[in-house]
């Protein structure tokens, strides 16, 4: 039986899980929060509450995913249980890493080859995160995930309850991934392996933020959401750390080599797929 250890058992991580469930795949996922087991055991996976000896569940895995947040010293179950992970020689390990890494092009493209040049201190943290996984000589894959969304992190909330705002930028563009994508392209590289490989997750449209929040009030048969400034704008520090930085994000690579069909290709068909979710 193919066994997936997913280390920091999060919102991308239950989406590939939801695939693998199926398919007769064994899922142990690692939490912080005790308030998370029961979620995990009703979702099919067995949770496993961290911290906690990782040998038990790293010798049953075939696979491994890491999406742990990292800190200044980099990525948290490598500076905890390096010489386990290593040793436990798994036929697979995927990397949850972010588009951040690549920080500002002022609106330019973006690829797998271009240079990492991290902003924030988040962004440097998954760099250095990235680099201690490819060196652990394992057969390690990082996916660099644009900004992600899906069931519970979409838009239409807060356009129904009148808190949007479309935040005016310009230049600004962003790339996006619906989830289900995520978890389509961890796929695909589970069933083609290329260790050392880096693949850019994101859709084919990098759009500016108000366009994306302007569809989903037409989608909603509402006005459009009042338009701010962006230097008057009120956010929290992580957001406005993504509008420091515009860049398009191409996702050539995870097409080619792991033959990943979209099945959110824009903003467009995920937010329609949403609110016919009853999101």
């Amino acid at each position: 039986m193919k066994t997936l250890l997913s280390l920091g058992h999060g919102y991308s991580c239950a989406a590939l899980a939801a695939r693998l469930l199926p398919l007769g795949w064994r899922v142990i996922g690692t939490t912080r929060s005790a308030s998370n087991l029961d979620r995990l055991r009703a979702s099919g996976v067995e949770p496993l509450l961290w911290p906690f000896d990782l040998d038990p569940a790293l010798a049953q895995a075939s696979h491994i995913l890491a999406s742990a947040a990292p800190d200044g010293s980099g990525d948290p179950f490598l500076h905890a249980a390096l010489p386990l992970i290593c040793a436990a020689r798994p036929e697979w390990v995927g990397y949850l890493s972010t588009t951040a890494v690549y920080g500002d092009h002022q609106g330019a493209w973006v690829d797998e080859d271009t240079p990492v040049t991290p902003q924030s201190a988040r962004a440097v943290a998954r760099v250095l995160a990235e680099r201690q996984w490819l060196a652990t000589g394992l057969p390690v894959h990082i996916f660099r995930l644009a900004g992600i969304y899906g069931p519970g992190r979409g838009p239409f909330e807060k356009v129904r309850d009148g808190s949007a705002r479309r935040i005016i930028k310009p230049g600004q563009v962003f790339s996006r991934i619906h989830v289900d994508d995520i978890a389509e392209t961890l796929l695909g590289s589970v069933n083609h392996p290329n260790p050392g490989r880096i693949y850019n997750v994101c859709d084919d449209d990098p759009a500016r933020p108000e366009d994306v929040l302007a569809h989903a009030a037409a989608l909603l048969g509402l006005p459009e959401p009042p338009a701010v400034p962006y230097d008057q704008a009120e956010m929290t520090p992580m957001a406005r750390s993504f509008y420091g930085e515009s860049k398009k994000v191409s996702n050539a690579r995870i097409k080619t080599e792991l033959q990943v069909q979209l099945h959110h290709p824009t903003y467009r068909e995920g937010l329609a797929a949403l609110l016919a979710q009853g999101q």
